[in-house]
């Protein structure tokens, strides 16, 4: 009896030894991420990605396109930051991270997309949506209006703030790369950075702060500036993070990691590599020459070359050498006088073969008509 006490005592020590080892290799070869993509921002370039067309629940990442929607309608003038929305009752039953909304207070719009966008606020988010659309659903139809325009073709939106319902299936659904493409147009408005790279801010008069949940905004200052963070069991830990360094700007998207730390670690894992591994080069400067000549019928000048009406950047590898094509469309012959500024042609740019952007080409100056007989005598010369 006591050698089968030991025999059992032996063999329950070997199978709790072999599961902690397979929990620390678990552990050790779990991914810190779902999926992720690190895009350029200007060209929306890919440098970095995996999975990135994998379809997942944002969280509170939902409140990055109520954002957006926010800021065009403050550009066209249908509303203003300073306007004074009262707190409905439905907008203060919301739960989650909230500013806990007492019905009846009066806030600005700016210090309700401060609380939506800093302290994560559900209930604050939810009361924005109100005031622009009427309701929660009606501004849900905006949302997804809006992705459709912007080609975010896998995301649907079911709420205005990443709050499940009831129902699991009845929840957002985004991916990485969406979600890429929405912080590239959120980034055409100076404001949203102003708003998601706020650390704390106090509202109520002081009473109430407000933290970002944002931790790389202190452990990567300087560098990363924005945009937002959002977390639900059924999600996991998510972000939209914007980094840069002189001239070179990513956008770093993080869904489905175990834990914050892990994904801020993996997230700034990813910001390090790409600027370690990548620039910004500029492969078409402002005003630069191009090198086929056009023949003026009735210009003073007989030939005139264009210039580029704007640079052309793109991300490139540093260690390696890049072919660069320039493709000129224009016209062999122009008539008429050329004003400065005209437009000419257009470049076409290419670099390792891949489309990197496309410039006018413009005159650099003003080309008056050249006198009568010197037209005739050009045009007859080409047999016009």
């Amino acid at each position: 009896m006591r050698a089968k006490s030991v025999i059992i005592l032996i063999f329950l020590f070997i199978a709790g030894t072999c599961y902690g080892k397979s929990l620390k290799i678990k552990r050790q070869i779990e991914k810190p991420y779902k999926s992720f993509i690190v895009v350029e921002e200007k060209t929306g370039k890919i440098l970095m990605a995996e999975n990135e067309e994998e379809k997942r629940i944002p969280a509170s990442l939902t409140k990055l396109m109520l954002s957006l929607l926010v800021l065009e309608k403050i550009k066209s003038k249908e509303i203003s930051l300073s306007d004074r929305i009262t707190v409905s009752k439905r907008a203060a039953k919301i739960g989650g991270s909230q500013l806990f909304l007492k019905e009846g207070e009066v806030f600005t719009l700016e210090e309700l997309m401060k609380a939506t966008l800093c302290a994560s606020a559900n209930d604050a988010a939810y009361l924005v949506a109100e005031k622009i659309a009427g309701s929660a659903e009606d501004f849900v139809k905006l949302m997804n209006e809006k992705a459709k325009m912007l080609g975010m073709r896998d995301t649907t939106f079911r709420s205005v703030n990443g709050l499940p319902r009831s129902n699991h299936d009845d929840t957002d659904l985004t991916t990485c790369k969406d979600m890429a493409i929405l912080a590239r147009e959120l980034l055409k408005h100076p404001k949203i950075l102003e708003w998601t790279s706020i650390k704390t801010e106090p509202i109520r008069g002081g009473r109430f702060i407000m933290v970002n949940h944002n931790k790389l905004l202190t452990r990567m200052e300087g560098v990363v500036d924005g945009l937002k963070t959002g977390y639900l069991r059924a999600s996991g830990y998510n972000i939209v993070a914007t980094a840069k360094k002189e001239n070179f700007r990513v956008i770093v998207v993080v869904l489905g990691a175990p834990s914050a730390k892990s994904r801020d670690d993996f997230t700034v894992r990813l910001i390090e590599k790409v600027y370690s591994e990548w620039k910004i080069k500029e492969v078409v400067k402002r005003g630069e020459e191009v090198s086929k000549d056009i023949i003026l019928l009735d210009g003073k000048y007989k030939r005139l070359r264009g210039v580029a009406n704007e640079s052309v950047i793109c991300p490139v590898r540093k260690t390696r050498p890049q072919v660069v094509e320039k493709e000129l469309h224009m016209p062999s012959v122009i008539e008429g006088e050329i004003k400065e500024g005209q437009k000419l042609g257009e470049m076409v740019v290419k670099v390792d073969g891949e489309l990197v952007g496309k410039v006018d080409v413009v005159s650099p100056v003003y080309v008056p008509k050249a006198n009568l007989l010197t037209r005739i005598i050009r045009k007859a010369g080409l047999n016009i």
